[in-house]
């Protein structure tokens, strides 16, 4: 069975949630986006990608303050100079020295959050003890299916981590007297190890601050959100875990595909499609999650999608179980591939999507209205090259 293009008819509105009146407005994201294809197998233009990617100009932008390199605070960076050190990135295509770079302006951050926290203890309304770390789930893009819980965290942050799949739309709400501190991953480059993470978490909390930590999906789902707060609790820092819709349940839902269904899938599993670096092979799992009547959703696991779908038909999931894998997904920019197990890994590779991409297995993926479209695309597709040939 061949993929089948088809753009949800539960696609998020193109208005998002307006950000306060005191947030500049940010720049497209990396130009270098992949296009979303809609009905008909007709492609839009290429658009930004919705998220904080590492060579991102209007990430550097918002993070310009941390890499004054003259001693001075640079909170109101000039665009040209915002630009040129964008281009910088970019041509590089990371910073070695980023964390070298930054250190000055944070020690400088701390020291006026400290001074800052120190006059408030005197005066009026007082209080110089600790401040206090949010975990926040942004969801899996659009930045409608925040809660206002997390938009009210966002707006009243005094310092702001982030990470790549943060998106754009999210960190517009950022209230404009926060400072920003991009502190994300991506395969084969950590702008900052998880240890260094805790640490600023820390640093930033002990001074005095309102610390928001942003998450894509939710913080306790693949999101490190539990090694953080443990470290935080145990250092006597207040913690707060405001969840977000993870992936699987915000993209399940825009394709119309319930995660559970009575008499076909009686339960869910979530797998990661990554492991702890010098961990066990997360493919191991694929034994045991070989069960036709769970559904299956995959995280990060385009990169080892060609090795765990042999081994799910290996360990008795059939081949023709429905599966789709969703790239940017609740964006604009999202594409999805529907196909059979079988053909999935030759249907993602032959269409190039790309991180962040959801996976899911499973019947339940026939229930979606664009499985059926899918099924009749790719039975005209069959005819027609029958057709060519015949001729």
């Amino acid at each position: 069975m061949a993929l089948a293009f088809r753009t949800p008819r539960f696609q998020p509105r193109p208005a998002s949630i307006s950000a306060p009146a005191s947030t500049s407005s940010l720049a497209a994201a990396a130009a270098n986006a992949r296009p979303r294809a809609g009905a008909g197998a007709a492609v839009r233009a290429s658009a930004a990608s919705p998220f904080t990617e590492a060579t991102s100009s209007s990430r550097y932008r918002r993070d310009a303050w941390s890499y004054a390199a003259d001693g001075s605070p640079s909170s109101s960076p000039s665009s040209s100079d915002a630009a040129a050190v964008a281009a910088a990135a970019a041509a590089a295509g990371r910073r070695d020295d980023e964390i070298a770079l930054q250190l000055p302006e944070l020690r400088r951050l701390l020291d006026a959050l400290r001074a800052s926290r120190g006059k408030g203890a005197e005066g009026e309304g007082g209080g110089g003890g600790p401040g206090r770390v949010a975990l926040v789930g942004t969801g899996p893009g659009d930045p409608e299916l925040l809660t206002l819980k997390a938009v009210r965290a966002i707006e009243s942050a005094d310092l702001v981590l982030y990470d790549r799949l943060v998106s754009n739309d999210v960190m517009d709400l950022v209230g404009e007297g926060a400072r920003l501190l991009y502190v994300g991953k991506t395969a084969g480059y950590h702008s900052r190890t998880q240890e260094e993470i805790h640490e600023l978490l820390l640093s930033f909390a002990e001074a005095g601050a309102n610390v928001v930590r942003l998450k894509g999906g939710d913080p306790l789902v693949f999101g490190r959100g539990g090694e953080e707060m443990d470290f935080l609790q145990q250092q006597g820092i207040r913690v707060e875990v405001i969840p977000g819709i993870t992936s699987a349940s915000g993209i399940a839902a825009e394709l119309g595909i319930p995660l559970t269904h009575r008499g076909v899938a009686t339960s869910v599993r979530f797998l990661t499609g990554h492991s702890r670096n010098g961990g066990t092979d997360p493919l191991y799992v694929a034994g045991n999650a070989a069960d036709p009547d769970t559904t299956l959703v995959v995280y990060m696991g385009l990169s080892t999608l060609p090795s765990l779908a042999p081994k799910l038909m290996k360990h008795g999931l059939p081949p023709d179980t429905p599966a789709v894998a969703v790239e940017r997904g609740t964006t604009p920019q999202q594409r999805t591939v529907f196909a059979l197990l079988k053909d999935l890994v030759d249907e993602v590779k032959s269409t190039n999507l790309v991180s962040p991409t959801l996976i899911i297995i499973g019947k339940v993926v026939a229930l979606s209205p664009f499985w059926g479209e899918s099924s009749e695309h790719d039975a005209l597709k069959t005819e027609n090259s029958y057709a060519s040939k015949a001729r």
